[in-house]
């Protein structure tokens, strides 16, 4: 266990986005916008990507769709950049061998979700991830806890029996409170990089040993976001609060209604015609497009 002045890696960098799987007229996967969109984000500030996550409508992709957006992506980006591949699944055996597959095509890490709809106990969650960073002992995993999706939570003990893993370093937290930052570190020690899963909590993670964010917002506010944690590790804290004050409108936008539906809107609103979301997923409606450009153009203003 660390003390509290222990500060975590980053091994993913401290802005990464969960990239939006851009799709063509027709429905199809846009592989080569995708190219396109990933490099932009690194412009932007983005030190990692994550690949076919819920913000890239893995429920939707097949498999082979989501390994070849991955191998479009990393093509486009080069290795400077961490790609992490979303690997998770309510079946073991799925999430496993995906993950096999995307350590053997190059992904620097995976994104593993807590297991959904089955609602699995503790004891079964342990079993699932444990069996995940066996099969692909080589390959940083971030574990992802989101209840609000999945049905249920990860308890910060449980994580903590998985430290004995060496890959497992990472762990996205988008449980809605600051306090399972708290928690997390208390039960694993500094060891695990926690991540924010939720772009209006960034700061005040930060603030109880959060290392950074897995970003929607970053797909238009990449830079102002980036802006946003280097002035807070540099103790310029006005700055940074300043920073989360003009970006808390657009982060509200982008929750309006069920992730990716906003920030694909707000691509397009920004010159990325990447394309409407799958069904059941819909376009956004008028007036939630209406305030989002709203927030986008008094973001621009500032």
């Amino acid at each position: 266990m660390s003390t509290a002045a222990e500060l975590s890696p980053t091994p993913f960098g401290r802005l990464v986005t969960a990239m939006v799987t851009p799709f063509d007229a027709e429905g199809a996967v846009d592989l080569a916008l995708a190219g396109r969109l990933a490099r932009h984000l690194v412009d932007e500030g983005s030190e990692g990507l994550v690949v076919c996550g819920t913000t890239g409508e893995s429920p939707t992709l097949s498999w082979s769709e989501q390994l070849k957006m991955f191998e479009a992506v990393r093509q486009a980006v080069g290795p400077g950049v961490h790609v992490l591949a979303g690997t998770g699944s309510n079946c073991t055996r799925e999430a496993v061998e995906a993950t096999r597959e995307a350590a053997a095509a190059g992904a620097d890490g995976a994104l593993v979700v807590v297991p959904y709809y089955n609602k699995p106990p503790q004891d079964g969650m342990e079993a699932h991830f444990r069996a995940i960073a066996e099969a692909a002992a080589d390959l940083p995993l971030m574990l992802y806890n989101i209840p609000g999706r999945t049905g249920c939570s990860m308890q910060p003990d449980s994580v903590a029996r998985l430290m004995n893993c060496a890959n497992v370093v990472s762990f996205k937290a988008a449980s809605g409170t600051t306090e399972e930052v708290s928690q997390l570190r208390q039960a694993c020690g500094h060891r695990l990089a926690i991540y924010s899963g939720d772009d209006a909590l960034t700061l005040p993670m930060l603030s109880v040993g959060a290392v950074g964010v897995v970003s929607v917002a970053s797909h238009v506010v990449g830079r102002r976001l980036r802006n946003m944690i280097e002035a807070y590790l540099a103790g310029q804290n006005a700055v940074a609060l300043s920073h989360h004050e003009q970006l808390l409108p657009l982060f509200k936008a982008l929750f309006t209604t069920t992730n990716p539906i906003p920030v694909k809107a707000a691509l397009e609103l920004s010159g990325w015609p990447v394309g409407a979301p799958r069904l059941p997923l819909v376009p956004l409606e008028p007036a939630m497009r209406a305030a989002l450009s709203e927030a986008l153009d008094a973001l621009r203003q500032t």
